[in-house]
């Protein structure tokens, strides 16, 4: 296969966001170069969410000032209502990212809404970036199951999918929030969302709390899907929603790509060593990545 796939890196914002280390602005500065040096073009790099509630991301208009502007990669930053995306635009980002929500139990508690007022606000602050001339894609979280309402309707998805095609949205994502799809339900759900998405593209963005993670990522490309949401070491979770775990890892997914021919574009090997670098000094404590434990294959020569 030569179909290319985009791997969009989360693990500066979703990846750092809930974890019990709090990393210093200028740690992250150098994450963000050595996933620039792996070949990372589009990352997520700032959460404009009020800093009592994610002190991780507290910094994140310093980051922005501060973060290497390379020819080409793009830097995204996470809005849930009007201020944050005033915030976003304002700090430079290269694209903004709204959050939408698939079911109220967690909308609720996390946003103070229900799926239909997250699609209301989006027609409202969208064109803020519009007027920006800045892109702005959308995230459904909890999409795949809500940790309060339990299964989630998936008639909501394509409705939700529409709004945010009329209101300008570029990329759809589905977010696996605290880790429940399996790759049928992930690829009946894509089915479904091709019509009602439009000219967006579709991301997934899915959390490896029960070790599915990689096969919904099989069952989305197998279904056309050609952004898939990642973050280095597999690190993340989101810590509005119980048990959430990581994201899947970077240099996982990578590793299966490359092995079925799809071309990402990113270095594998310097993925790994970024992965390592968070365990040793950039968070110091062991990360979630297989390929940071086993290795590529086939394994360099030894001599």
């Amino acid at each position: 296969m030569s179909r290319a796939i985009e791997v969009v890196e989360v693990g500066p914002r979703d990846g750092l966001q809930n974890d019990p280390v709090l990393m210093p602005t200028d740690t992250k500065i150098e994450f963000v170069s050595r996933l620039i040096k792996a070949g990372v073009t589009r990352m997520e790099a700032a959460s404009f969410v009020h800093p009592k509630l994610v002190p991780a991301m507290a910094d994140s208009a310093e980051v922005m000032s501060r973060v290497p502007r390379t020819d080409g990669v793009q830097y995204i930053g996470l809005a849930l209502n009007e201020k944050g995306m005033r915030r976003a635009l304002d700090a430079g980002c290269d694209e903004v990212n709204y959050v939408m929500v698939a079911s109220p139990g967690f909308g609720l508690k996390n946003q103070n809404a229900t799926p239909e007022q997250t699609a209301d606000i989006f027609d409202q602050i969208a064109v803020l970036a519009h007027d920006d001339g800045v892109p702005v894609s959308v995230t459904v979280s909890v999409a795949f199951g809500d940790p309060f309402d339990g299964e989630v309707d998936e008639s909501i998805l394509p409705e939700l999918a529409r709004r945010a095609s009329a209101a300008g949205a570029r990329e759809f994502a589905l977010g696996d929030t605290i880790g429940v799809a399996d790759p049928w339900t992930v690829r009946r759900v894509v089915e479904s969302l091709k019509d009602a998405a439009g000219s967006m593209r579709l991301r997934m963005h899915f959390h490896n709390t029960r070790n599915t993670a990689m096969a919904n990522i099989f069952a989305a490309v197998e279904a056309g899907v050609d952004v898939i949401d990642a973050s280095c070491g597999g690190i993340g979770g989101c810590p509005f929603a119980p048990a959430a775990t990581g994201n899947v890892a970077t240099e996982d997914v990578v590793y299966m790509l490359h092995r079925a021919g799809f071309e990402t574009g990113l270095d594998l090997d310097l993925l790994i060593d970024t992965a390592k670098w968070l365990e040793t000094e950039g968070l110091g404590h062991p990360v979630d990545s297989a390929l940071a434990r086993a290795g590529v294959f086939p394994m360099p020569q030894t001599r």
